[in-house]
């Protein structure tokens, strides 16, 4: 007796394929914002931290 794997998209079947394809294309929109914020958001991080790195090492290297 084999148990039948449903998958994810079988609960999709009964929506019409174009409106499956416009909900697909909205989320795939919204995952690459939030990936471009997190990334912005990344981007300052860093040059925060190359300043505030530099900044130190140079009063470092004037003190020593």
């Amino acid at each position: 007796m084999t148990v039948p794997v449903r998958s994810a998209l079988d609960s999709l079947a009964g929506y019409p394929p174009w409106f499956v394809a416009a909900c697909l294309t909205v989320v795939a929109a919204m995952l690459i914002w939030v990936l471009a914020k997190v990334l912005k958001w990344a981007l300052y991080l860093l040059i925060g931290l190359v300043l505030v790195g530099g900044a130190a090492t140079t009063v470092w290297l004037l003190l020593h």
